[in-house]
């Protein structure tokens, strides 16, 4: 082994010591070996076993560990404690600025085991309460965090669409805007994307051509379809050419292989000038891009017809936002105003309950300063002139504790106008445990929504087990409406459970869970993968004009 293999391995142990918070000193010791090691002007691999424990710094157990590793190839203490640590704490150890004394209070105190998890605290501006973590340390981490996870190949698809214009017009400019086009998992609007697909009416030759610059993207694939690059920032880019015609190829790339393997066989009419030619010639209405992923919509579409999709402009009010009360950066005046000015009629103020110590959670006697606050805000609101009425109404997402309780006496929870029950905590469940912590909440009369059902995060953590079809049953058999958490990281319910909402005569509620103004925009991302679950605006919530909203309170509150 080399000097630097021998010194990393040394380091790697060190730095798992400090996260574990085992023996200091020896932390210190590793880390001073490991330096030494990899400036020895001689490879230890080479040197005497017997004499290692007599270089400079390389003494007593530090010339054993050295010794195991030149035996072995590996550290025994090392793998027992890399065997000891969930794999995403592990991953930390390649962000800039986290160093083991800051990854040890993530994992420890605030209970975080993956960077996904890390990258929505930071958005949710949670590190700033624990010692160490100031505003800007914060914002290091989160910008270290998110180059690295570009870099992994695996992009959501709002991080996708920031891209998307920049790529879209290049290619265009190259090969003309009549003869490129989107398809793939990003015309579908899927929540996660792997690669970026067009199809273009080029040869290869021309394809290849517009790459041919002083830094080419990375060629990964060439075949017959066409070719795969990978961009500077770790995504995939695929373009497929050749002599087939485009709008089939738009057509057949379009949809997931599950979509196009339930339709009859076709021929493409030639040639097909759009791809509702195509859906006539199988004898099916068109279909938008959105529901070209799951195969139950060609049938839906013959016995139900064609879903009349959620639209960004229908969304009328804002439910689910913290304010600076808890965990958010902008007050509720401020977030009121910006509502307001976006013709938008109502938000809905949705603090966190006090077992989310984390994230600032509320305590009996601050909801009462903020019910107080809201009430006199919603007072100038009604004096300020204004073509249409707005309204701030109290809510606060209320833990699920570990029994099933919400956070709250019921003196409290029937003080707010409604209530949003989420699990935070003690994620780490069976299903069986899941089910009945949730439909506890579910059964609690004073639950209005039930947030985030799974807690995933996307690409970061896979969220506990639930039966969907149980929960959704019980929160219809309930009146819950169930939340479709539209942060881009959780995008929650998922939507491939809509149409089981649907059916089973449910309400969905996109909600942009916003901790800052400028998370009002989240919304739009759970409109459009609500699409792809057929969801239309008679069944979301938050698509409710104002007097509609109270009376839909209203009633709800009477039961």
């Amino acid at each position: 082994m080399t000097n630097a293999e021998i010194a990393e391995q040394l380091e790697r142990l060190g730095k798992l010591m400090d996260i574990h918070g085992l023996d200091p000193t020896q932390t210190k010791i590793l880390g001073a070996a490991a330096f030494t090691v990899d400036k020895l002007d001689y490879p230890l691999s080479t040197y005497p076993p017997d004499q290692i424990g007599k270089i400079r710094g390389l003494w007593g157990k530090t010339a054993e560990r050295i010794r195991e590793i030149l035996e072995t190839k590996e550290l025994p203490a090392l793998v027992a404690l890399e065997r000891a640590t969930p794999v995403g704490v592990l991953e930390m150890l390649h962000i800039k600025g986290l160093g083991p004394k800051k990854i040890q209070i993530v994992w420890k105190e605030m209970e975080i085991e993956t960077l996904g998890e890390l990258l929505y605290a930071c958005q949710e501006n949670r590190l700033t309460l624990y010692k160490g973590f100031g505003a800007k340390t914060q914002h290091n981490i989160q910008e270290a965090i998110e180059y690295y996870l570009q870099h992994q190949g695996h992009f959501l698809w709002a991080e996708v669409e920031v891209l998307f214009p920049q790529i879209d017009g290049f290619l265009k400019k190259c090969l003309g805007s009549e003869n490129v086009a989107v398809t793939g998992s990003y015309r579908r609007q899927d929540p996660t994307i792997d690669e970026l697909t067009f199809v273009t009416q080029s040869t290869r030759t021309q394809t290849k051509a517009i790459f041919q610059t002083a830094q080419p993207p990375a060629l990964l694939e060439e075949n017959d379809t066409g070719v795969l690059y990978q961009l500077t920032n770790g995504l995939r880019l695929r373009l497929l050419d050749g002599n087939e015609p485009f709008i089939g190829r738009l057509f057949q790339t379009t949809a997931s292989e599950e979509f196009l393997t339930a339709i009859p066989l076709f021929k493409t009419p030639n040639p097909a000038t759009t791809e509702e030619e195509i859906f006539t010639a199988l004898k099916l209405p068109y279909l938008d891009p959105a529901l070209r992923s799951d195969a139950c919509w060609i049938e839906r579409s013959k016995t139900k017809g064609v879903p009349n999709l959620i639209q960004p402009t229908d969304i009328r009010g804002l439910i689910h936002s913290h304010s600076t009360w808890s965990d958010g950066s902008d007050s509720i005046a401020a977030m009121a105003r910006e509502a307001k000015r976006l013709n938008l009629e109502y938000l809905v103020i949705s603090d966190h309950s006090q077992a989310a110590f984390y994230a600032k959670g509320l305590s009996i006697e601050q909801i009462h300063q903020q019910q107080a606050e809201i009430d006199s805000l919603n007072q100038q609101l009604e004096k300020e002139t204004s073509t249409q009425p707005f309204h701030v109404f109290k809510s606060i997402e209320a833990d699920i504790l570990g029994d099933g309780e919400l956070d709250y006496p019921k003196e409290i929870l029937e003080t707010f106008d409604l209530v949003i029950a989420s699990i935070h905590s003690q994620l780490r469940m069976t299903e069986e445990k899941a089910q009945s912590r949730l439909i506890k909440a579910i059964e609690n009369p004073f639950t209005t929504i039930l947030g985030h059902p799974t807690g995933r995060l996307l690409l970061s953590r896979k969220g506990y087990p639930i039966n969907h079809k149980k929960i959704i049953d019980a929160c219809v058999a309930n009146g819950v409406v169930i939340e479709l958490n539209a942060h881009p990281r959780r995008l929650d319910i998922d939507w491939k459970w809509i149409p089981y909402v649907l059916d089973k005569g449910g309400w969905i509620s996109i909600n942009p869970d916003a901790h800052e103004i400028a998370g009002f925009d989240d919304t739009r991302y759970g409109v459009l993968v609500a699409q792809k679950g057929g969801l239309t605006a008679d069944r979301n919530l938050s698509s409710l004009p104002l007097t509609e909203f109270k009376n839909f309170l209203s009633t709800r509150n009477r039961r």
